[in-house]
């Protein structure tokens, strides 16, 4: 029995661990290449992504869907309005609330941008097909969800 048909038939929860890890390993190093491209930090292209996506939202909203603490999203959203690509203004309904949004300079950086890492990472999945990526994005969340403490 040759080497790879021996890791193929080790279907341990570590073995399925590793093999994820090194996948997303390899995917996150093309994902950061791509990004360096940009010059955008890997923080301020999430931040700009989410609004671009999901619209104007609440600093406090923005933090946890890309990743980063109250602080750390703080500091990224202040780069990103002194660069005037996105700006902080009262919420109308709220005063409390501080809601971010993209400038048409943002706005248009963004949509650039994104699309060039789109294709990167189109090209760094080039090897699934579109019925084995929607295998392998059903199974992901699949497993995602299972291992999600109670």
């Amino acid at each position: 029995m040759q080497q790879n048909d021996r890791e193929i038939q080790d279907t341990s929860g570590v073995h399925v661990w590793l093999v994820l890890w090194k996948a997303f390993r390899a995917l996150s190093t093309h994902a950061e290449k791509s990004l360096t491209r940009t010059g955008l930090g890997s923080s301020d292209f999430r931040a700009l992504e989410v609004l671009l996506h999901k619209g104007p939202l609440p600093v406090n909203t923005i933090g946890p869907k890309v990743g980063l603490t109250p602080g750390s999203i703080s500091v990224a959203i202040d780069r990103l309005v002194k660069k005037t690509l996105a700006s902080r203004e009262n919420d109308d309904e709220d005063r409390r609330l501080r809601i971010v949004r993209l400038t048409p300079k943002g706005r248009t950086l963004i949509s650039k941008i994104f699309d060039e890492h789109a294709a990167a990472m189109e090209e760094a999945t080039r090897a699934l097909s579109r019925d084995e990526r929607v295998t392998l994005i059903g199974l992901l969340r699949k497993l995602g969800k299972a291992a999600q403490p109670d």
